[in-house]
């Protein structure tokens, strides 16, 4: 079995997803494994991971709309608001979307279904500088057995 661990930081803008398909897949073929499991893990309490449509927009829209009605910013029943009333929410959403992800690998590729992308999902209101760490683990294509 091989493994290859990277990370990377990413810049966000604010609130919002921000693709990673590309950048993941393109560690996948840096990697030389042709099968096994990648994982994605967000190194922060204020943003996530997530698999979900990637070729209409609205999807990811109507995603940030149902976190703002239910996990709402400012809310007073929150004691930790340190750095603002985006704070805890940014928690909280955390919490409930995840840290980490993992795809399948086949044929040196994310085993990923047609219509789906990895995104991660900024929770703060202002841009942030986001690390992730990607590992994938398996089988090099030499030493495959399929």
């Amino acid at each position: 079995m091989q493994v290859h661990q990277t990370s990377f930081t990413l810049l966000t803008t604010g609130r919002g997803p921000v693709t990673l398909t590309a950048r993941v897949a393109e560690i996948l073929r840096d990697s030389g494994i042709h099968t096994g499991l990648c994982h994605v893990f967000c190194q922060h309490t204020s943003a996530s991971l997530l698999i979900t449509e990637n070729a209409d927009p609205s999807v990811l829209r109507d995603l940030e709309g149902h976190l703002t009605r239910t996990v709402p910013d400012g809310d007073p029943r929150y004691a930790h608001d340190q750095e603002g009333p985006d704070d805890m929410s940014a928690h909280i959403r955390s919490i409930l979307t995840g840290s980490g992800l993992t795809v399948p690998i086949r044929q040196g590729r994310l085993a990923l279904g047609t219509w789906q992308g990895l995104f991660l999902w900024e929770h703060r209101s202002r841009g942030h500088a986001r690390t992730l760490v990607v590992t994938c683990f398996g089988a090099a294509a030499s030493q495959r057995s399929d």
